[in-house]
């Protein structure tokens, strides 16, 4: 909610502030605020907005201890001054309820003033400073800028110390910044690090539960497979038929491909392999790989140079 929140229809009367106000207000509070700005110029904030970015708990307490009646009005009331009838036009749209408290720029000065926020010190000093100087000279008196805008108003130079509380706050949003991308990079490498290991883990109590079901198997009636002096693989296959080992039609696949290699010595297949060969999935060739080797048929005995797995007949 800025200037350009009045409405298009609503002739602008007021002319240029002497201090751009959201500056002013980024400086006082160290946040960026919504703002209401009335057809006469002044502008009014969501005292909610306010007293959050100051560090207030409790809004409503807030207004009480600090700010002055005459500082603060409903934003029902404030539009029904300005608008009349019309005001629930006026305002609607702009996320605001006509209940919400609103206080004026001065009052927005009061709740700084009354906060511990650390970042307001020095727009507290500055405030310090301006009185102590007009009870001092009689008067305050900005500085007017070097180029001046078309126009009867004067244009005058930031105060000094509104700009350098403007850059501290920069800087201090710069480098929260950075420091929160620092963190999601590293938050990001310990995840992936620890998706790493999970898988580690993941294979290994794999791999240890197929060495548990093998020598369970070996335990059982019929656990053994068949010779390695098997004969063809169409004799291989046979005899696991025969044995109730080979009991689905993909696992039969799976081991047709490896009972030429298996009835010659060893068959050196990697789970892609087989899926190409067989149009299965390489993590259904895996299972039936598992399968196989939980039900005594073939052990793996190593791996080849290429890193595929060596099976051997039990």
């Amino acid at each position: 909610m800025r200037e350009q929140d009045t409405p298009e229809d609503e002739p602008v009367a007021y002319g240029r502030d002497a201090v751009d106000v959201s500056d002013f207000v980024y400086a006082a509070t160290g946040a960026r605020v919504r703002r209401l700005t009335l057809p006469d110029g002044a502008h009014w904030f969501p005292a909610v907005d306010v007293a959050r970015n100051l560090g207030y708990a409790n809004t409503r307490q807030a207004l009480l201890w600090h700010v002055s009646p005459d500082c603060r009005q409903s934003l029902g009331d404030l539009a029904r001054g300005v608008y009349g009838s019309d005001a629930s036009r006026r305002i609607a749209g702009h996320g605001l309820k006509r209940s919400m408290k609103m206080v004026t720029l001065a009052g927005l000065v009061q709740l700084v003033n009354g906060c511990t926020k650390h970042e307001c010190a020095p727009f507290r000093r500055w405030v310090a400073d301006v009185v102590a100087t007009v009870q001092r000279e009689g008067a305050y008196e900005l500085v007017p800028a070097p180029v001046q805008p078309d126009g009867p108003r004067t244009a005058y130079v930031m105060p000094e110390e509104i700009v350098d509380a403007i850059v501290r706050l920069e800087e201090r949003s710069i480098r929260a910044e950075e420091a929160c991308e620092a963190r999601e990079a590293e938050r990001h490498l310990l995840l992936r690090e620890a998706n790493r290991g999970q898988d580690l883990l993941t294979q290994a109590f794999h791999r240890i539960a197929d060495s548990l079901d093998r020598l369970a198997e070996r335990g059982q009636p019929g656990g053994s497979a068949a010779p390695a002096s098997a004969g063809t693989p169409q004799e291989l296959l046979a005899c696991w038929q025969d044995r109730n080992l080979v009991i689905t039609e993909d696992v039969r696949t799976v081991a047709a491909v490896l009972a030429p290699g298996l009835v010659e010595g060893a068959a050196r297949c990697s789970a892609e392999e087989i899926a190409t060969r067989t149009g299965l999935s390489p993590a259904r060739v895996q299972d039936c790989v598992r399968h196989l080797l939980r039900r005594g048929c073939i052990r793996q005995s190593g791996c080849a140079p290429d890193g595929s797995p060596v099976y051997v007949l039990v």
